[in-house]
């Protein structure tokens, strides 16, 4: 079986690395944006080019005879490229145009939550018009909005009043920024609580669940600095968190599932890939932030090394309709992941300077991302650069295994200390308590 996967990044990587685990020893190729020494070590077709680029990417599926797509980043979902594979009879794992829309467009899943009564909704507004957004703002008050940008921004279109936005002059402003590049936007009541992410595997009817991670997008450590794409993610061997319960766990999957089937009834067809809920837990239950559609990154990485079951037959199951709990289950251990990133990163990251990885003692859970081969040796080309994971029975080992693992790797790069440690945790279950 050929299989392609679109991407090269370290989710790109980690599903590389599942799917030469399954027993059916399918081919894999790649088509990405760089050279990522660790999936082309897997592939035996690797070729750069526009991912984006539906018409690009097809002909390199029909050049190589691939029987089956992966789809990892959401680029080239939200410009149809799944649309052209199907067309083509490349059953792909990744939605659709119209239903990678759950992440291209932030007011698209506000009004599906509303037109189908799907829980965990907040006040919102979509805007376009400076006036209408002072009024809005001033309705939900002082400190209690978030200004999201309509379209794709690579995780860093979103602010928060506190966290990035100090007054009204400033949310005014960051409205007006987005009126100036012209893109829409969404502003909302802020929630209160702890985020974590619940995705879903779906085959257009039935969903199966990972374990849920929490992701940590500020830069630096205790929360500061800018927002990134994630520089880091754990998982807990009971496939909750410390600050989560089983009911939190079963509102957002009951989320995941209406979105799903809201999806199905909106369209009269079912959403085939991944359905990654982005939510928080607050003092009223679980509420929606956003919707990913694809595998997170760096959240990719905590499950995916931790799957059991055949990757190559879960996806199979994907794509056929027929997906049951049986194409998913995960071992009950704790994962960490932390991101080395360049120097300067996320704002001014340097670029093209070398790394080196030889010092990692697992070389399995090292996952390459934003670097690029080259004749002499390996270079980071500007963003989050490399990840490693710590796979043990609890989150602190696991915290421990990454660290140790990351201190090896060498070149201008910083990561998260705080990532998995009981400081940093202890604090958010204190959190929780209060907010509950």
């Amino acid at each position: 079986m050929n299989i392609l996967i679109i991407g090269s990044g370290a989710r790109e990587h980690a599903v590389a690395r599942a799917f030469q685990r399954s027993s059916q020893n399918p081919k894999l190729f790649c088509f990405g944006s760089s050279n990522n020494p660790g999936i082309k070590k897997l592939c035996v077709g690797y070729e750069t080019g526009k991912i984006a680029d539906p018409e690009s990417v097809l002909k390199f599926a029909l050049n190589n005879k691939i029987d089956l797509t992966f789809i990892g980043p959401e680029a080239p979902l939200s410009t149809g490229v799944a649309d052209i594979l199907w067309k083509n009879n490349i059953p792909c794992v990744g939605p659709k145009q119209k239903h990678a829309q759950l992440e291209s467009s932030k007011g698209f899943t506000r009004d599906l939550q509303t037109k189908y009564n799907i829980p965990g909704a907040p006040k919102f507004k979509r805007l376009f018009d400076l006036s209408e957004a002072e009024n809005f703002l001033h309705q939900l008050g002082e400190g209690n909005y978030v200004i999201k940008a309509d379209g794709l921004m690579g995780g860093k279109g979103v602010k928060v009043a506190g966290d990035h936005l100090h007054n009204f002059d400033e949310a005014l402003a960051y409205c007006q920024e987005l009126i100036t590049v012209g893109s829409p936007f969404v502003i909302e009541e802020k929630f209160i609580g702890q985020e974590f992410s619940l995705m879903s595997f779906c085959d257009g009817t039935n969903l199966t669940h990972m374990p849920v991670v929490q992701d940590h997008k500020r830069a630096f450590e205790g929360d500061f600095g800018p927002n990134t794409g994630g520089m880091g993610t754990y998982s807990d061997a009971n496939h909750l968190l410390p600050f989560l319960n089983e009911n939190d766990l079963t509102e957002a999957q009951a989320i995941n599932q209406a979105t799903a089937d809201a999806l199905r009834a909106k369209f009269g067809e079912g959403y085939k890939g991944i359905l990654y809920g982005g939510f928080m837990i607050t003092k009223d239950g679980v509420k929606l932030i956003e919707y990913n559609a694809r595998l997170g990154d760096p959240e990719a990485m905590n499950v995916l090394a931790i799957l059991e079951s055949d990757f190559v037959a879960l996806c199979q199951a994907i794509v056929n309709g027929n997906l049951t709990q049986n194409h998913t289950r995960f071992s009950h251990q704790a994962t960490v992941c932390k991101y080395a990133v360049p120097e300067g990163y996320p704002d001014n990251p340097i670029k093209n300077q070398k790394i080196n990885t030889e010092g990692v003692v697992n070389q399995e859970q090292l996952y390459f991302a934003s670097v690029d081969e080259r004749t002499d040796g390996l270079y980071e080309i500007g963003s989050r650069t490399v990840a490693v994971v710590g796979i043990a029975d609890t989150i602190y080992e696991a915290e421990k295994i990454a660290e140790e693992e990351i201190n090896k790797i060498t070149g201008p790069l910083f990561h998260r200390k705080d990532i998995g440690t009981k400081e940093l945790i202890a604090k958010r279950v204190e959190m929780m308590k209060t907010v509950r």
